[in-house]
């Protein structure tokens, strides 16, 4: 019989079903790292379940974030280390949560790609289950797309899908005025923005990715480039539930693209400004040797990396020394980098 006559089937078109089905199979056991109070059912049906009650929401305002890696991703793709860029994902995500005050409770991904490698994507999903367990949130469910033509080989892209819950009353930001403090958590590196002028760096300093690291602790020659710039986001969300939790945190800012120039009036009322002291905290090596490779002044830096300083809480000035006790027991590096002032925008003093 001919190939006409025997007639096509999805296969043929590139689709592989089967492969969909096997990686479904493999990131069970990782999808179920991430169960918490509240799940009642997750992956294989037709829509995960979640109760919001058993979670001990009695009156609770739900909230979602949804977000993407950006060019990280073409770094991870060409360099083939895959495991790190889904806890990217997910923090993109949680920590937009928390900075509303709320809770993440669970998390969906969407995953595509022009020819399913069940392998490659398991190793992805395995960080977004890592993410999740990092933020306290289930990984219930998700999308596996394999679309011939769309992509190119080897290509894949990732979203992401986050939602949590606060009570009605703690909603953030809230009470925000002049004369809060603000306490600067640190980054774990670039995180996830910025990485289109990241890569024309590279280029310019005409660095191979499996280059040793130029930069910082990487620089002994046991880093290699791609791994440095590859540090998965930090995700903040236990250490400033705790803080919420503490009393006396009037407002949170995810320092994602726009830097802190863009992102902590996001969070400030009409007629109130900030005041950032650039001397309080080391610019962290990777920034430095981005800034210096490409001549990249103050202020691009200011607006297009988090320059060291991943999440911003503003907080009541009485309650400073303490809030920043809780977050430096939860695990993070507090810098005291400023106050609210009248006015408006964001003014700088000192010098990266």
């Amino acid at each position: 019989m001919s190939e006409e006559a025997k007639g096509l089937t999805y296969a043929d078109a590139g689709v592989d079903i089967d492969a969909g089905n096997a990686l479904v199979e493999r990131i069970k056991p990782a999808a179920k790292r991430t169960d918490r109070a509240g799940v009642m059912a997750g992956l294989g049906g037709f829509g995960a379940l979640f109760d919001l009650k058993a979670a001990g929401y009695d009156d609770p305002i739900l909230v979602a974030a949804t977000d993407g890696v950006g060019t990280k991703l073409r770094v991870a793709i060409d360099t083939g280390q895959l495991g790190t860029v889904g806890v990217d994902l997910v923090a993109m995500c949680v920590n937009d949560l928390v900075c509303q005050g709320a809770e993440p409770l669970f998390f969906l991904d969407y995953f595509a790609t022009g020819k399913l490698d069940p392998a490659e994507a398991a190793i992805v999903v395995e960080g977004i289950a890592e993410g999740c367990v990092q933020a306290g949130a289930a990984l219930v469910g998700g999308e596996t797309a394999e679309m011939p033509g769309m992509y190119a080989a080897g290509d894949f892209d990732l979203a992401g899908f986050a939602v949590g819950a606060m009570s009605r009353s703690a909603s953030l930001p809230r009470d925000v005025a002049a004369g809060d403090v603000l306490l600067g958590l640190a980054s774990s590196g670039v995180h996830s923005n910025g990485y289109s002028l990241v890569r024309r760096v590279v280029e310019r300093a005409d660095l191979a990715w499996d280059a040793p690291c130029p930069f910082g602790e990487g620089s002994s020659g046991e880093t290699t480039l791609a791994e440095a710039l590859l540090a998965p986001t930090r995700i903040y969300v236990k250490p400033a539930l705790a803080a919420i939790a503490q009393g006396g945190v009037h407002g949170l800012a995810h320092i994602t693209g726009g830097g802190l120039t863009e992102n902590l009036p996001r969070i400030l009322p009409e007629g109130i400004g900030a005041e950032i002291d650039l001397d309080a905290w080391t610019l962290p090596p990777v920034f430095g040797w981005l800034r210096g490779t490409a001549g990249i002044a103050d202020a691009e830096m200011l607006k297009t990396f988090n320059c060291g300083i991943g999440l911003v809480a503003v907080v009541a000035a009485d309650r400073a020394e303490a809030i920043a006790e809780t977050l430096a027991k939860a695990g993070e590096t507090v810098t005291r980098i400023g106050t609210l002032t009248e006015g408006a925008g964001v003014r700088y003093r000192g010098a990266l």
